[in-house]
């Protein structure tokens, strides 16, 4: 596995947390993530979890390249591409499900240029943004993982996954930290 995308919508601050909490020093893939948050800053929870894991947290900048052990958030208001050349871009391009950053926008791009060496991950949220992009990555020959919609925060879009297509893995949010580290 090259890299890990994750996308969450409401309940997702502390989904995020608690899945990062969890993982272990050893774990070296980048975490790529979207949560829905409109316009609002992120920089105070970015400083926490930055305090409470064991990896760089910060939000991901045009141009940046991917490295190892870091986590990076999709800033306020732009979606999140990844390009053929394993580096960021931002846009601002019109919302898609009601939602900048999307989920689905970072989740294909990231299929696109990672292919087999993806796993994406879709957690708790209110709406059916990550669906098809999961299903994009599956496509694409990558690992995929919802939440269970039965303990997550919100079942709605983890469900609108697993409606759509039959994803690898529907794990409780304790379980998903174990199952990447064995991936």
């Amino acid at each position: 596995m090259k890299a890990v995308v994750v996308g969450a919508s409401y309940g997702g601050m502390e989904a995020i947390r608690k899945l990062l909490m969890n993982l272990p020093e050893s774990f070296e893939a980048p975490v790529i993530i979207v949560l829905h948050i409109g316009a609002n800053t992120i920089n105070t929870y970015l400083s926490q979890l930055n305090q409470k894991t064991n990896r760089k947290v910060k939000e991901a900048g045009e141009k940046e390249a991917i490295r190892r052990k870091t986590v990076y958030f999709a800033p306020p208001n732009y979606h999140l591409q990844i390009e053929s050349d394993f580096t960021f871009s931002l846009s601002t391009d019109p919302k898609i499900n009601f939602s900048r950053p999307s989920i689905d926008v970072l989740f294909e791009t990231a299929a696109w240029t990672f292919k087999d060496k993806l796993t994406g991950i879709l957690l708790t949220g209110s709406n059916n943004d990550g669906a098809t992009g999961l299903q994009t990555i599956k496509k694409y020959g990558g690992t995929t993982v919802v939440e269970n919609p039965e303990t997550a925060f919100a079942k709605a879009m983890p469900l609108s996954a697993i409606e759509l297509f039959e994803p690898d893995f529907v794990l409780d949010l304790e379980e998903m930290a174990k199952k990447l580290t064995e991936l």
